[in-house]
């Protein structure tokens, strides 16, 4: 509860007062002024809970916010440990293509005329299934 809550709500009990009192008494202008003092009061109570309200809202969405933040930092952190993990395993498989290249290029070298041997076999085989037939 604010101020404004607490002084409206006495504002309008004060006009209740006043209205009742200026109804018993008989006196038409203090059953006015306290009528205006309980609209006053039931106004400035409102406002207060209005208040109260805006600020309950700007506080739900800060930590909303702040929520937010935490959990899209952490998810930045997750995807660059996995681009990290990522990056290392395709060196990884790129290392092994280039060392295994290497082993069957230094294979070829050794054996070059076998070598030499499968490559016409294969382009003879190549030609013959792309052959037209009539």
């Amino acid at each position: 509860m604010n101020r404004d809550q607490f002084e409206g709500g006495l504002r309008t009990l004060r006009g209740r007062g006043r209205t009742a009192l200026g109804a018993v008494t008989g006196r038409p202008r203090q059953q006015i002024d306290g009528a205006v003092d309980q609209v006053a009061g039931t106004l400035q109570h409102g406002y207060g809970r209005a208040r109260e309200t805006a600020d309950d809202l700007h506080r739900d969405g800060t930590e909303f916010v702040d929520g937010a933040r935490t959990r899209g930092r952490a998810i930045a952190g997750d995807v660059r440990d996995r681009a990290e993990d990522l990056r290392r395993r395709g060196r990884g498989y790129r290392d092994e293509a280039v060392r295994r290249g290497r082993d069957v290029a230094a294979q070829a070298d050794d054996n070059r005329g076998t070598t030499l041997l499968i490559v016409a076999a294969a382009a003879f085989a190549t030609g013959w299934l792309m052959r037209r037939t009539r």
